[in-house]
């Protein structure tokens, strides 16, 4: 049996200021898209990760390119993930001298591209 490598680019983004839940929902979109189809969906999707995940993707893209000397054409992307942060927290005044707690989610952003 003979492995072929299989060339792989990556970027991340750690410590994004939104919730992975709020980027799953762009991410799955465009997981095993052409990575232009990908930039296209990313573009006119009205969600405030869009612009998040695009800047990560065309990084990616950049570095399929100068690192791994991959053609922009055959690349897809083979994975896309958001694992949630540390979450900060804070804490609001709220009724009758109690204080409400405030979770501010992070994530980690993961984008890895592939030859076809």
């Amino acid at each position: 049996m003979e492995e072929t490598a299989v060339m792989e680019a990556k970027a991340t983004l750690r410590y994004s200021r939104i919730s992975a839940r709020k980027v799953k929902i762009v991410a799955d979109l465009i997981r095993g898209k052409n990575v232009d189809e990908a930039l296209a969906i990313v573009k006119f999707t009205p969600k405030a990760a869009s612009s998040i995940i695009e800047k990560l993707l065309k990084s990616a893209i950049a570095n399929a390119e100068n690192n791994h000397g991959m053609k922009h054409e055959n690349l897809y992307v083979a994975e896309i993930f958001a694992n949630q942060g540390p979450t900060l927290k804070r804490i609001r005044p709220a009724a009758k001298g109690s204080a409400v707690r405030i979770r501010k989610r992070t994530s980690h952003i993961t984008v890895v591209l592939r030859e076809n």
